[in-house]
């Protein structure tokens, strides 16, 4: 029995406990008997890594209850995705033991991995549109970012030419793909992580130049945010303000396309107003009194609150004037708002 080991009952009572916190419902003994089903199916095999292969199934199903908690049938997806590609067990099994609903949603991810291999990614459009054509039911899709952003964040140790493979599909099909759902949180990551494989000359060199310049950033922010947040106090608005980074892969595009240096990036200023409320209202109200203390730039306004994007992402993002002269950008939203932006599909 896998449980039997502390290491495995101390991983199980980790998962448990997040899924606890981020879920309605957790069916605690399901969850428990897909972990144990892992253990013992991928006993035999190691990761590129030298880990157990269960790491990954494990990881994957930390990233989902954490990252786009649905449901928890996903979390048991997510633990058993590798199962039936990667030994005996088949989709009768799965569906014997845990259902329907877990065994067509294990078969698509299964379905999805089937395609990638052995291909050539020619045009990545299409990709997508066999993806979407194929996926059912949302949670194959979600368990399958989820993978591939473990898959991502240990990709040191495979060799050189896979991980330029894996990073190119990723840059072309899953981090667009990730966009198309609304995940932006993911979508950013898959993007510098890819980015950190495909060019790491440029990837370190803007790291560090990022890194040399964090302290005046932040003590930057901290300025400019000050008579913001004052203002705001007076108006009796609740809000979290941070300071937003911008990543790596965004600003690298950025220099690219406008054909300039990384000191001549304004963008690089970043803010992020979080309103707690419901009312969208206070959004433009809040708008109207950052742009009474700074300087708006005309051309920089976005209103996605009024118009959506098409993955139902809402935000005001404008452009104004700090001190000095700098540019800064600034994003509006209410905390729902910010929830959808980040987790998309999985925010419903």
């Amino acid at each position: 029995m896998a449980l039997d080991n502390p290491k495995y009952q101390k991983m199980l009572d980790n998962l448990i406990k997040i899924c606890r916190k981020n879920l309605k419902v957790v069916d605690e003994a399901l969850i428990t008997k897909a972990f144990e089903l892992s253990v013992e199916a991928h006993k035999n095999d190691l990761r590129a890594s030298g880990e157990p292969y269960f790491t990954h199934p494990y990881e994957v199903a930390m990233i989902v209850a954490e990252e786009f908690p649905l449901d928890d049938v996903t979390i048991v997806t997510a633990l058993l995705h590798d199962v039936v590609e990667d030994t005996d067990y088949t989709v009768e099994f799965m569906n014997r033991e845990f259902g329907k609903e877990v065994s067509e949603i294990i078969d698509g991810v299964t379905k999805i991995s089937g395609i990638f291999r052995g291909h050539e990614i020619t045009k990545a459009e299409n990709y997508r549109k066999l993806l979407l054509s194929m996926v059912k039911d949302v949670r194959v899709i979600l368990v399958k970012f989820a993978d591939r952003l473990h898959n991502m964040r240990t990709l040191e140790f495979v060799k050189p030419d896979k991980q330029r493979r894996i990073a190119q599909e990723t840059l072309e099909i899953y981090a667009p793909f990730a966009h198309r759902f609304g995940l932006g949180k993911v979508k950013w990551e898959l993007e510098d992580l890819a980015f950190k494989y495909l060019n790491r000359e440029a990837y370190e060199e803007l790291a560090r130049k990022l890194k040399a310049k964090r302290r005046d950033r932040e003590s930057y922010i901290k300025k400019f945010a000050e008579p913001i947040v004052k203002k705001l106090e007076e108006a009796n608005l609740k809000i979290e303000l941070s300071g937003r980074a911008k990543h790596l892969y965004s600003i690298y595009r950025k220099m690219v396309r406008r054909n300039k240096p990384f000191e001549e990036i304004y963008d690089l200023f970043a803010i992020r107003i979080i309103l707690d409320t419901e009312n969208r209202n206070e959004c433009y109200t809040t708008l109207g009194i950052v742009n009474q203390i700074y300087l708006p730039v005309p051309d920089r306004f976005k209103d996605y609150i009024s118009i959506p994007k098409t993955n139902n992402y809402q935000s005001i993002h404008t452009t104004v004037v700090g001190p000095l002269g700098r540019l800064v950008e600034v994003q509006i939203r209410t905390r729902r708002m910010h929830e959808v932006a980040e987790k998309g599909v999985a925010a419903h």
